[in-house]
Order: structure tokens, then C-alpha cells, then sequence
């Protein structure tokens, strides 16, 4: 691994000692080589990031919504740093003649909007923890987090007052006052009102802080700004605390890390505000946007507009989460093959020239300026014809769609990878390097990260490919889980925190993330079994869209639930005089033969063993999804519930596979 050029090694490694695994080198970033960049002076907390904004660059566009005329959205109208500044104090004064006390706990709920950063810098001014609530981890969680951080104050969208209406009586012994992101109906101020609470409008709240002024309290570094809830695959929802400390150094370190690759971010940015402020990912980038005084604009809360609000707003940077980018990849595809044959071959000697040159060396944009002009500018309007970075966080990219992207977007494609815990994005890969698809790049240049070997499952840090849990330290890093002393110490070992995921070091210095360190099981013969692998190496099917793959320790062999592509299987289908509609389709047992058969094809090709194999399936029809509270709101699987889920299935395909074969 001696050329990896992208890190530089600060420690050397450790053999195992003292009951502890050994410890690969520990690394940086180059762009780190001589130190981490030094936050902006003056810069301590996210109040100041906010207020230098100002001071800087009062009368830029700052938040921006989408006007409705008679039910039609129309242009996007803005508000500036400064009549936000103005709002916001309003809102600090109007807190305070509520009586928050000091280090109180706000929680906001509802959609990305103005209101939300509003009140969550008002939060900010204050010194209050800012609790983002969010529904999609069941209908249980909002009550869980308002009960087990105590939020005294919440701003909520209006349409979320009924969800909020469904945790009382349990809340009310924490929440005093709800302000409504616009109006609220006189039959829920009615309700509300009856349990003792007080609440209000958007609009009236502004007016209580009217002829008010307070001073505002001194906010040091290591202050918390937010308790951010995240799901976790089991149990109860851990409140990450997230200091301004972790913002402030997050936004040094991607400040220097886009300066390095010439691709400074400046007030002329504008940003389309859509994957949830309740998220770390959405909440740090956007706090990057407001420190450069750049235009944040949102989107209006449906995803089948939101390609549209897209055009309006033509934002320069784009943020996704795979599920979105893969949309927009099958989206592009069925208008390239029901193009016609000309526009289909064209597009296709455009994509492998385009393609070539890239991985020659060339960057993107001089990859194929012809191409890019005649047939891949249609793909850079769809973005709204302005984006420049396209980054994507939260889950891995599927190696095809990034490529795909990274030929036809027109801008860089770039993926990430961090957590909650470790405010965001901590690893990114670096435009124009073809080298880095499937991988997350190398760490931002504001952490030091090692691998831990992992023995049970055979990962070594040592060997010549470096594989174990990914571990990272520096002043990104959480300061704890909420009222959760021992699981934090479970994480935080020496200062180190461990992420749970495997990676492997590649030459250059970038970290490909191949499996979870939770995700692992044992079968009857003893063999271990590392599913999360399996299950990237049985997606390669392109019959099937999804793959919960299953064993315990009582049979010897693997199951799995798949979701098979729909179109796939019509066609295969249709091949094969086989009738009936998609659901009957995945019922039928030559179906199921079918799909076991790519399964195997692909086990066999990338010489998995025997116990590997997956000896039954099920199909459903139906996609795993949040709603069944299946997969976590950043679209990992549950395995658990998925486990409580299936169960019947699971024991009948184990009864049936087990059956002597007559």
C-alpha cells in the first residue's frame, strides 16, 4: 500500500495487545498534510456562522420558496440574510417571553422550509439544543424523542399538528408551547389548549417578541447546538450530540477540501433544500451554504416535483441519497432505449467515447465537449442545466449509476460517507478520478482514521489488503449519546470512535466500505456468514431490485426475500408463456426457479462457497419500505423486524428445503 497518495500515515500500526485487535496505520488526508485547516477566526459556533453571513453579505439571497398562484407553483421568492436575521431575532425574543430556560431542548417537526431554519437558528442564538423530530421511524418515535430529551418548546409544521396531537397525554408533561409553521385550526388550538398547553401561530408568535429585546447568551465551542435522533437497524433511537465545535470544524474541512480540487463554493451557490434538515447530512451542508452567504432554495415537499422545482430554482450543487439518483438513472434510461435507433445509437457511441476518455485521465469537461453539447446537455438540463457537483451520501451508489452519472450529468459526481455520529460527511471521493467509483474516497481533511482488524470475521488491518472496522477521530466526532453513557462507551474507545462498518484501504488511498460489522451470523456447521456482502455481491442480479438474504444458527444453509424487477420478470415471462399479473408472477414456482438460477449463476461466477449459496426464495411483489418499518428512513434494512416480518415464510421455505426430495 505504499502509494497511497491521496493520505498521508501520522501513526504506525499497532499489533493486538492487551485484549484489543491490532490497528492498521492511522491516516489523513494530503490536503492535511501540515495540520487540519484552522476554523474561520471568530467562527466558534453555528450562531456565528450564521451572523458573519450577515455581516458579510447582508442582501443576498438567502431562502427561497416557490410562489402559489391559483394552485400553480410559480417563481421562487426570496428572503436575504438579512430580513431572515430580522425573523429570527423575533422569534429569540418570542422564545424568551415564554420562559425557555437556558440550554432548553427545541424540537422541530415537519418539512424543509424556511420556518425550520428559522427556528433553527433561533435555537442557535440561544444556546438551545435543536431536536429534529421526524415520523418515518414509526409513529412511536416523536413521542420517544420529545419524552426522552424533554423538549419544552416545538415549532411544527401544520400539517403535522394531528401526529403531534397523538403523543399527548405523554408529552404534555414536557411540552409547554407549539408554534405553528403557518396556521393552526380552531379545533386543534381547542385540543391543544385543554391539555394546558399554549400555542400559536406563525404569526403570532413573531408578533409576542415584537417590542422585545434580549440579550443573548455567550455560546462557547464545545457547546451541544443539536440532539440528533438516529434510528440505529435495532432498538430505541440514540440522541447524537452535536456540538459547534463539530459544525464549525465540518465546515473548515470541506472549505479546504473543495479549494484543493479548484472547486471553491462562494455566494453565488444555490442550493435545493429537499433530503430532511432532521438528517446530519442535509443540516451540515446546509450550514456550509449559509457560512459562504449562498441562496438555499426548497423544493415543495413531493418527490414527483421535485425535477421540477429543480428547473426553476437551477441549483449549482445537488445532494442525493441513492434511491433518488437511482430514479433519476431509470428515468433517463427508458427515454434513451424509447428514443428510436438512431438517437439510441448515437447516444451510445457518445457514452463509450465520453466514457474512454475519462478513464484515460481526462476530466469531465474535457472529456468530450461535443458530446457533451449535442447529446448529454438534455441529461444537464433535467438538474436545471447549472449543477456543477452532484454528491451522494447516506447509502452506497450502486457502481453502475455513478458511472452512468459521472459520463452523462456534466458535473462531478462524488460520493460520501459519514454518520451522525461523526457530523457528516467524513470521507468523499475526488472529482475526475474514474479510479474512485464504488468507493467513498479519502477522509475529509479534518479527521485521522485507522482500521481495527476484526478477527471473527477474518478482516486483518495488517495484511496486504487492509481490511477492519473504520475508525475515526478528530473534532468532528460526537460528544456522546443523550443520557446513553454506556453505549457511547461501547463506540468511543481512547478517543477513537468506532463506526461499525467495515472498509478496505484501496492503492490510492481511498476506502471502499464492504460489509457491517454487525451484520454477521453463524450457521448450524459453524461457518460465519458476512450478509452484507453476500447481498452486494446477489444485487448484481439485474433481475432483482432488492435482497434480504437470511440463516441462523440452527439450519446450514441461507434463504432470501427478494423483490424482483418488475419489468424483468414481465419479460422473462412473456419469453417463457408464462400468464398471469406481476403479484401471481411471484407466486409461480418456475418464477422462483428462475430467480434462484441468477442467484446462483452470479455465486458461481464470483466463486462463493457452498454454504453461500442461497438454496430457497421468495418473491414479493411489494418493495421493502419505511411505511413497514422495514428499513430505516436512510433505506439500511432492519433486520429484525424484517426477521418479525417474514417469519412464516422463512420457516415454510426451511420446512420445504429441508423435505427429503422424493
Amino acid at each position: 500500500m505504499s502509494n497511497m497518495k491521496y493520505v498521508v500515515e501520522v501513526e504506525k500500526a499497532k499489533e493486538a495487545s492487551g485484549g484489543r485487535p491490532s490497528i492498521g496505520p492511522v491516516y489523513r488526508s494530503l490536503f492535511a498534510k501540515d495540520g487540519f485547516p484552522a476554523p474561520i477566526p471568530g467562527m466558534e459556533s453555528c450562531w456565528d456562522v450564521f451572523r458573519m453571513a450577515v455581516e458579510r453579505n447582508p442582501n443576498n439571497r438567502m431562502l427561497g420558496q416557490r410562489e402559489i398562484v391559483d394552485g400553480k407553483a410559480g417563481k421562487y421568492v426570496w428572503k436575504t440574510y438579512k430580513e431572515v436575521y430580522d425573523l429570527v431575532i423575533k422569534v429569540v425574543n418570542a422564545i424568551r417571553t415564554c420562559g425557555v430556560e437556558e440550554r432548553g431542548k427545541c424540537g422541530i417537526y415537519g418539512v424543509n422550509c424556511p420556518e425550520w431554519i428559522i427556528g433553527m437558528e433561533a435555537c442557535n442564538a440561544l444556546g438551545l439544543h435543536c431536536v429534529p423530530l421526524y415520523d418515518t421511524l414509526g409513529a412511536g418515535a416523536v413521542e420517544f424523542i420529545i419524552c426522552h430529551s424533554g423538549v419544552s418548546i416545538a415549532f411544527v409544521e401544520e400539517k403535522k399538528i394531528p401526529e403531534m396531537l397523538k403523543t399527548f397525554p405523554k408529552t404534555t408533561e414536557h411540552l409547554k408551547t407549539i408554534v405553528s409553521f403557518s396556521k393552526v385550526k380552531p379545533e386543534q388550538r381547542e385540543e391543544i389548549e385543554k391539555y394546558g398547553l399554549a400555542v400559536y401561530s406563525w404569526d403570532e408568535f413573531l408578533q409576542l417578541g415584537e417590542n422585545k429585546q434580549f440579550d443573548l447568551p455567550v455560546k462557547k465551542k464545545n457547546d451541544i447546538c443539536t440532539i440528533m435522533y438516529t434510528s440505529g437497524t435495532t432498538g430505541d433511537p440514540k440522541g447524537v450530540m452535536v456540538s459547534n465545535e463539530n459544525i464549525v470544524t465540518f465546515i473548515a474541512g470541506v472549505k479546504c477540501l473543495l479549494e484543493s480540487v479548484n472547486e471553491k463554493l462562494t455566494s453565488e451557490d444555490v442550493y435545493v433544500s429537499y433530503l430532511p434538515l432532521a438528517h446530519i447530512f442535509d443540516r451540515a451542508i446546509e450550514e456550509v451554504f449559509i457560512s459562504n452567504g449562498a441562496a438555499i432554495g426548497f423544493w415543495r415537499g413531493d418527490v414527483k416535483l421535485l425535477l421540477e422545482d429543480i428547473g426553476e430554482l437551477k441549483p449549482t450543487i445537488f445532494c442525493a441519497v441513492p434511491r433518488v439518483l437511482d430514479r433519476i438513472y431509470s428515468g433517463l434510461n427508458q427515454k434513451i432505449s424509447s428514443g428510436g435507433l438512431l438517437k439510441k445509437t448515437l447516444f451510445n457511441i457518445a457514452y463509450s467515447y465520453k466514457f474512454h476518455n475519462l478513464k484515460k485521465g481526462h476530466k469531465h469537461v474535457e472529456a468530450s465537449p461535443i458530446a457533451d453539447k449535442i447529446v448529454f446537455d438534455k441529461v444537464k438540463q433535467s438538474f436545471g442545466g447549472r449543477v456543477r457537483l452532484i454528491l451522494s451520501g447516506a447509502a452506497p451508489l450502486t457502481p453502475h449509476v455513478e458511472t452512468f452519472l459521472r459520463v452523462v450529468a456534466c458535473a462531478h459526481v462524488l460520493q460520501g460517507y459519514g454518520l451522525t455520529e461523526t457530523c457528516a460527511g467524513t470521507f468523499v471521493s475526488l472529482p475526475n478520478e474514474m479510479s474512485m467509483i464504488g468507493t467513498v474516497g479519502p477522509p475529509v481533511p479534518n479527521v485521522d482514521v485507522c482500521l481495527e482488524s476484526v478477527p471473527e470475521m477474518e478482516y486483518d488491518a495488517l495484511s496486504s489488503t487492509p481490511r477492519g472496522e473504520v475508525c475515526v477521530k478528530g473534532s468532528t466526532v460526537f460528544s456522546g449519546y443523550y443520557k446513553r453513557e454506556d453505549l457511547t462507551k461501547e463506540v468511543m474507545v481512547d478517543g477513537w470512535f468506532h463506526t461499525g462498518d467495515i472498509g478496505e484501504w484501496q492503492p490510492d488511498g481511498s476506502l471502499k466500505i464492504i460489509d457491517r460489522k454487525k451484520n454477521i451470523f453463524k450457521l448450524s456447521q459453524g461457518e460465519y456468514v458476512a450478509v452484507e456482502n453476500l447481498e452486494n455481491i446477489y444485487a448484481l442480479v439485474s433481475a432483482i431490485d432488492s435482497v434480504w438474504v437470511y440463516g441462523n444458527s440452527f439450519e446450514s444453509f441461507l434463504v432470501a426475500i427478494v423483490n424482483p424487477n418488475k419489468d424483468a420478470l414481465e419479460r422473462w415471462a412473456a419469453e417463457n408463456g408464462v400468464n398471469g399479473d406481476f403479484k401471481s408472477l411471484c407466486e409461480n414456482p418456475k418464477a422462483k426457479e428462475f430467480i434462484l438460477g441468477e442467484l446462483s449463476r452470479v455465486a458461481k461466477e464470483k466463486k462463493l462457497k457452498g454454504f453461500e449459496f442461497i438454496k430457497a426464495v421468495h418473491l414479493e411483489p411489494v418493495p421493502f419500505d419505511i411505511e413497514r418499518d422495514l428499513l430505516t428512513p436512510t433505506y439500511k434494512k432492519k433486520r429484525p423486524q424484517l426477521l418479525k416480518h417474514y417469519q412464516d415464510v422463512i420457516d415454510n421455505m426451511y420446512k420445504s428445503a429441508n423435505r427429503p426430495s422424493s
